[in-house]
């Protein structure tokens, strides 16, 4: 099993927000069509792991650091910062409960000095008397692209947390790097990207598919739980003179291929 990134991939982590009510859906955001990686497609909360994400004064601004391997502590708090940041959701307690809406309502004038200098999160948290809540993320998967075939486009070995949105926060999109967010069942964000509505890259459509295999929240974390999680490197296959992408068949994953040309059109 890989447990770090190889040589060239940007370590990155992203939060499946979800919730039940008004039914099973999942918070999905559409990236600016400049943006470099991903532009104009749709993908979940997240962002590239910074070293400031992993440094030991977070430690006594989290909690459950002792519930997870210690190589997935940068991880989460990162994905936390990187979903604060696009959405405005923020997993955070105070005296042992989640904030609510009016609270992560008041801190988003600060979203963007966070997204410009990474090192304020910490600040902002300690300030506010808040601690992160590490917790609440239970980890879904983890990708990286493989090196052939990618060339100078950037690689991301990206880990994917799934949460149950803290109750009552809205999401709110920056307007920057996230255009909209929106909230969706899986099979109408599939539905959408099958009719040309939407675009989402290789990864996010196969981790929608895999939502898509439960009706609840607590149906998706406890799939998570009892799957084997290891690093997803998709490859390339060449068949009856197609060309596709595959990921392994043992990894909970409904749909393990799709043609090239299908995916790089998304």
């Amino acid at each position: 099993m890989t447990t770090n990134p190889t040589q060239g991939a940007i370590p990155a982590a992203t939060i499946v927000l979800l919730r039940d009510e008004p039914k099973f859906e999942v918070l999905m955001i559409e990236r600016h069509a400049d943006t470099p990686f991903a532009g104009g497609a749709i993908v979940f909360p997240g962002g590239r792991i910074e070293p400031s994400d992993a440094e030991d004064d977070w430690r006594g601004a989290c909690d459950g650091v002792d519930g997870f391997a210690p190589e997935q502590f940068g991880p989460r708090v990162a994905a936390i910062r990187e979903a604060f940041e696009e959405t405005g959701i923020l997993y955070a307690r105070r005296d042992g409960a989640l904030i609510g809406d009016e609270e992560t309502a008041a801190l988003n004038v600060h979203r963007k000095a966070v997204e410009d200098n990474d090192r304020l999160f910490l600040e902002l948290v300690k300030a506010n008397e808040l601690r992160l809540a590490l917790d609440a993320l239970h980890l879904f998967a983890r990708w990286e692209p493989p090196v052939r075939g990618h060339g100078k486009m950037r690689r991301y070995h990206t880990w994917f947390f799934a949460a149950k949105t803290p109750p009552g926060q809205q999401a709110r999109e920056d307007g920057n790097e996230a255009t909209e967010a929106f909230w969706a069942a899986p099979r109408e964000i599939l539905a959408s990207c099958d009719a040309g509505e939407r675009k989402a890259i290789f990864p996010t459509r196969r981790n929608v598919e895999l939502l898509n295999v439960s009706e609840t929240v607590d149906g998706v974390l406890d799939f998570a739980a009892r799957r084997r999680i290891d690093v997803i490197m998709p490859a390339l296959l060449e068949r009856d003179g197609a060309h596709y992408l595959t990921i392994p068949d043992d990894m909970g994953y409904p749909i393990t291929e799709e043609s090239l040309e299908t995916a790089m059109r998304s």
